[in-house]
Parts: C-alpha cells; structure tokens; sequence
C-alpha cells in the first residue's frame, strides 16, 4: 500500500502565506495627495487673511481690507487743537490770552478775527516780526515762521483759533485752498513780516 498526499497542483494568491516587506504606494495616489496639498496651500492663500484676526471673507489680506474701508476724515478743528497745543500753547497759552508784554493773546484779538485770514496766514507761514498791537495792549516780539507745515495743518490751527467761542472768536474757517493760494503769492518773500506790512494788504483776496 502506498501513501501519497494529496497535493493541489497549484496554490492560488488566498492560499499563499502573507509575507512582511514593503510594497510600493501607487503613483496615482502620491498624485493625488500632492494636488490635495498644493489646493489647501491655495485656498488658505486666498481664504486665509495672512491668518490675522482682523481679516476676513471675502478679504484676502489686510491691505485688500483696508482698502474697502471709507475714508477717515479728520475734522480741522479736532486737528488744529492738536497743532495748537504742541506748537503754539507755549506762547500764547492754551486759554489764548497770551502772556502779557510778551506775547499777544489770540482771544479776541481784531487780528483773528478779521474778515479774511490772508493777514494771519502770512503771518504764520513767514513769521510775525515788530511792534504790535492787539486789545490796546503793546508787544514787541518775534513770532517764528511756520511754513514747514503743509496747507492742511495751517488752515486746521487757524480755524481752530478763529472760531474758538470759549475765547470770544467766531469767524469763518480756514482752508487749505486758501493757505496755498496765499503760500504761492509770497514765493520769494523769506523775510518775516511786519505789523505795519500787513496792514497795508487787505483783508480778504
């Protein structure tokens, strides 16, 4: 009697025995990953706002957000009493009375108040130089040329001298149209001016 075994002729993939080892990841799903990664760089590029706080949809950055905001005014006299205090208080006191023989008060002062600011303009932008007199009070003193500041700022400060209610002043504003205009005629003119100069223009061009 003989033994034999029964042996299939074959062994199919289930029959095999599973083996350790490493295979390699298919292309297409490397791929796939791949463009996963590249559409989350994207999207956080255009939905992401740099990752700041303030930005967001349909803002991409904060440049873009800061565009689209409307524009801030800044109400001239908020900003002449600004320019007023770090530029001018020291002289003329922040109650505007000035100091007395020294320097002349803007509280009601006929020079502020005048129709016209084309005096007071030059008078800031070249400086005020020689005897003055305001209220019936007299001064003699220099005042410092100012024409560093632009149009903006000179029109601010003046308006907020010449429409100072607390200090007795109520007259008209002025704008930064008007500083330029005056600014253009006195080109060449580096010298400060005089009271007596001034008098001589008249009180509105």
């Amino acid at each position: 009697m003989s033994l034999e075994t029964n042996k299939p002729a074959s062994l199919t993939m289930d029959d095999a025995e599973p083996q350790a080892g490493w295979s390699p990841t298919p292309i297409l799903l490397i791929g796939v990953f791949a463009l996963l990664v590249f559409w989350g760089f994207v999207y956080l590029e255009n939905h992401g706002g740099g990752f700041s706080g303030q930005v967001y949809s349909p803002y991409v950055n904060y440049a873009a957000l800061d565009a689209d905001q409307p524009p801030h005014v800044v109400d001239p006299k908020v900003m002449g009493a600004k320019i007023f205090s770090g530029s001018c208080a020291a002289c003329h006191q922040a109650n505007g009375m000035g100091l007395p023989g020294q320097f002349p008060p803007l509280a009601g002062s006929d020079w502020v108040n005048a129709k016209g600011p084309s005096r007071i303009i030059r008078a800031v932008l070249n400086g005020l130089t020689g005897p003055i007199k305001v209220k019936g009070q007299d001064f003699s003193n220099t005042m410092v040329p100012w024409n560093a500041m632009n149009d903006e700022q000179i029109a601010a400060v003046l308006t907020f001298v010449r429409s100072n209610k607390d200090w007795g002043n109520d007259a008209p504003a002025v704008t930064p149209e008007q500083v330029k205009a005056i600014r253009d005629k006195i080109k060449g003119h580096d010298a400060a001016f005089t009271p007596d100069e001034l008098l001589k223009l008249p009180e509105t061009e």
